[in-house]
């Protein structure tokens, strides 16, 4: 026992501490209690922070895989119907353009502090803004996240009654229950689990593209002939809007950009808060940012490529379910398309594959929805209770806090299953816009700070130009949070549901704007040097720890694909 304490007492109980120093002490004391049988390592964990567990191949696959969801798989399918297979292609390269931006913008800020407690949105406009703006944008953030998770539950009981009719409620129930216990055990064990699900995702995706591509040659078995780009002419490339003409067209375009905003929401906030958890973050994030844009090409828009090529916008199936308001594989234009090439079996696999997508999507933000918790209630802006973790470094008070609005998707068993799943994803969707203006502003901000304080030589990772992105991202996105609604506006669409489910984040986010700013009293910015005493000594600790990292070294040709692809 006296070489345990000799070890421990020079461990700094800075919840900061450099990962492999604490790994080095860790194993010493393991070393001591074997030989000594003097008790369990758990018995010296040192409660109150978070544990770095997720490794490199769980960063990488988490931004990989983690926006690959029903938005992708079903709710394509929805916005080929109202806008036709050209808006589709177009929205989603679009908002992959400027999501990547919004990646490039936190990752930035991140991986310079990426300790825990400092890699949230929140936290970011608490330490370059001020502390009305992070009120607003963390509790923003925290709504976003949580309304994400009901509506997933939802979906994955709607794919469950594919196969049968039992009530929803059971699998509610069921799903609710695997999302809390997991984001409830030790943050490796979360890793691991999106690690494999995602590796299911980007199989079942990577697959549905080359069968799109078989269909394309005409390779399917009822086929006769190559189908081509058939559905661009006949019946179209634009499904025209609410009217005519090229005005028809130019609102097909921006209602499926709004559509498309479901597939990609928060995605960025979810890899980044990933950092303060993981091994050598200012080695990890930059990788995965940097691939980030590749995987979006591939995976959006090649994939809603296909879903353009395999069915037409007016298909009588495609139409069906989504009048109907199915939320199943029914409603997956590549289930449709791929029927139609007389293609059996298929469905029933990807059903299966789209509800461990809505499963995992689900529960990584339930993670993230309560570490912006964990991390408000660390810099005082949410009770302070939200920030005891356990042994293991979980937040289970800010998990159980989060955990409540799963229930939300019990909703679905006395509603229209679609009027749920619409109402939760439009308001994530428009908090995540929200969120985005927050990140581009918040960066602007940063730059700034940066450049008054000279520290651009210890910016680990820039990208070229992001500057002039953040303007155009803050931009955009505001004219999409404010027009996303602008249907009812039009003469005979009318309708208070579609109206509030629109604008109420909008409303929500100015009332904790104006209130803040009333408590706190901050009407400018944080003053540079303020910031600049807060920051060096953090900046600090994480030079330390990325010179205490060790970069595996590949030892044959498989670990060099291996750590190419991680």
């Amino acid at each position: 026992m006296t070489d345990v304490l000799k070890i421990t007492s020079n461990v700094s109980l800075s919840p900061y501490l450099s990962y492999r120093k604490e790994e080095e002490v860790k194993g010493q004391i393991i070393n001591i209690i074997e030989e000594q049988d003097v008790g369990s390592i758990s018995d010296f964990e040192t409660p109150g922070k978070i544990i770095r567990g997720l490794k490199s191949r769980h960063i990488q696959l988490i931004a990989l895989g983690s926006a690959i969801g029903t938005g992708l798989f079903i709710g394509s399918g929805g916005a080929l119907s109202v806008c036709g297979p050209a808006p589709l292609l177009i929205s989603y390269i679009i908002m992959s353009f400027f999501v990547w931006t919004i990646m490039n913008q936190l990752t930035e800020m991140v991986v310079l502090i990426p300790l825990p407690g400092e890699a949230s949105l929140y936290s970011l406009t608490r330490t370059y803004v001020n502390r009305p703006l992070s009120f607003m944008s963390g509790w923003n953030l925290f709504y976003a996240l949580a309304m994400i998770p009901p509506s997933e539950i939802t979906a994955c009981a709607l794919l469950i009654q594919y196969w049968t009719d039992a009530n929803s409620a059971i699998f509610i129930s069921i799903f609710i229950a695997c999302s809390v216990m997991l984001t409830m055990l030790p943050v490796k064990f979360f890793g691991e689990s999106e690690f494999w699900v995602c590796m299911i995702k980007i199989l079942t995706i990577t697959g549905l593209i080359i069968v799109g591509i078989v269909i394309f040659f005409g390779g399917g078995p009822s086929q006769h002939h190559v189908l081509g780009f058939h559905y661009w002419k006949t019946p179209g490339a634009f499904n025209h809007h609410l009217t005519g003409g090229n005005t028809g067209k130019f609102l097909a375009v921006w209602t499926a950009i709004i559509k498309s905003g479901f597939s990609f929401v928060l995605v960025p906030e979810t890899v980044t808060s990933c950092s303060a958890e993981s091994v050598n973050p200012r080695r990890n994030m930059p990788r995965a940012c940097q691939r980030f844009v590749y995987r979006l090409a591939l995976f959006y828009v090649v994939g809603v490529l296909v879903v353009g090529v395999v069915v037409g916008y007016d298909d009588s199936d495609l139409m069906n379910a989504v009048n109907a308001g199915k939320s199943n594989a029914a409603a997956s234009p590549f289930v449709i398309g791929i029927k139609e090439a007389g293609i059996k079996v298929l469905p029933h696999i990807i059903n299966a594959c789209i509800l461990t997508s809505a499963y995992s999507c689900g529960t990584g933000e339930l993670y993230g929805c309560s570490r912006t918790l964990y991390s408000m209630a660390m810099s005082g802006d949410a009770p302070k209770i939200f920030a005891k973790v356990n042994r293991y470094g979980v937040p289970y008070y800010s998990t159980a806090v989060a955990s409540l609005f799963t229930l939300l998707a019990y909703l679905n068993c006395s509603k229209s299953s679609s009027v749920v799943f619409n109402w939760l994803s439009n308001i994530a969707t428009i908090s995540g816009f929200v969120s985005w203006v927050f990140v581009s502003l918040t960066y602007l901000r940063f730059r700034n700070v940066i450049d008054i304080l000279d520290l651009n030589d210890r910016v680990p990772f820039r990208r070229p130009f992001q500057r002039f992105f953040a303007y155009l991202s803050a931009g955009f996105f505001s004219i999409l949070g404010l027009t996303n609604g602008y249907a009812v506006f039009i003469e005979g669409n009318w309708n208070v549901s579609d109206f509030f489910a629109s604008y109420v984040t909008i409303g929500f986010v100015l009332v904790l704007f104006i209130g803040s700013t009333a408590y706190y009293r901050e009407f400018r910015f944080r003053n540079p040097k303020d910031i600049e005493r807060e920051i060096l000594p953090k900046i600090d600790i994480a030079d330390e720890e990325e010179r205490n990292e060790i970069v595996p070294v590949p030892k044959n040709w498989i670990e060099k694909i291996w750590y190419f692809i991680i």
